[in-house]
């Protein structure tokens, strides 16, 4: 494995630095917010860095578990956080929170008890990594959903509440909604796959073929990854729909838009 320096970092933080004078040249007022996230992903990747050293050093269940329920707490609430108009209380956390849960448990889950098999099987070198990854897929995929749902429903409201009006029920009258809303959550998941080793080298294969994995042992692992990622996009698109709907409405069939910020 070939170890960076500081000084390797930086002269790759100058690039960072070029693009901020572009915006500056351009006028473009993006060069706070670039710079900005530049220093927060360093400080984040770092304290994460030293905390997953320690948890590995640990080896305990019990630790593994309290940072995936970390992590997932977070992702839950992004994903509750990014929609223009939000669930009024904890409801937009408790649908996000659900699609998490479900979504992870049933891929990582399915990950570390077939195809990767740890020992122990809750080790986390493989559960907090796989977890990550998985989030990740879950947070974009669930957060597009959302918006879609959420966005669909105050839009299309007259004409929602017209066929509520003539006796169509809730689910049919939002049918359309839904299958769009999901579609749209699993796009990026599919164009990532159809990218795949044509045009562009996803990078835990790059990361493992320059730590010195061989190649198709590389290709091996990230097509578990992509199907994994896959499997947890459609997981969470059709959870976070589902629920959102469901709480749009009530027993009498009506639109509940008052439970919309």
């Amino acid at each position: 494995m070939i170890s960076l320096s500081p000084t390797d970092l930086a002269l790759a933080a100058l690039l960072v630095l070029l693009d901020a004078g572009v915006s500056i040249a351009l006028r473009l007022k993006l060069h706070r917010q670039l710079l900005w996230a530049a220093a927060r992903m360093v400080v984040q990747l770092i304290a994460v860095g030293f905390i997953l050293r320690f948890i590995f050093a640990l080896n305990n269940p019990l630790a593994t578990l309290a940072i995936v329920l970390v992590m997932g707490a977070i992702a839950a609430r992004e994903i509750a956080a990014r929609p223009v108009r939000k669930f009024k209380g904890l409801a937009g956390l408790s649908i996000s929170g659900a699609t998490v849960a479900l979504a992870t448990i049933v891929t990582a889950g399915l990950a570390l008890t077939t195809a990767i098999r740890p020992h122990p099987w809750y080790d986390p070198r493989y559960a907090v990594s796989l977890t990550g990854i998985i989030l990740g897929s879950v947070l974009n995929s669930g957060s597009l959903t959302l918006d879609g749902i959420v966005g669909g429903v105050w839009r299309e409201r007259s004409a929602i509440e017209a066929q509520l009006g003539l006796g169509v029920e809730f689910r049919i009258a939002t049918r359309p909604l839904l299958r769009e809303a999901i579609r749209r959550g699993l796009l990026p998941i599919i164009n990532q796959m159809s990218a795949a080793g044509l045009i562009t080298l996803p990078g835990i294969m790059t990361g493992q073929i320059i730590a010195g994995m061989d190649p198709v042992e590389a290709v091996k692992y990230q097509i578990l990854l992509m199907f994994l990622l896959a499997g947890a996009s459609g997981v969470a698109a059709l959870s976070v729909a589902e629920l959102s709907l469901r709480h749009l409405t009530d027993p009498r069939q009506r639109l509940r838009l008052d439970r919309l910020t």
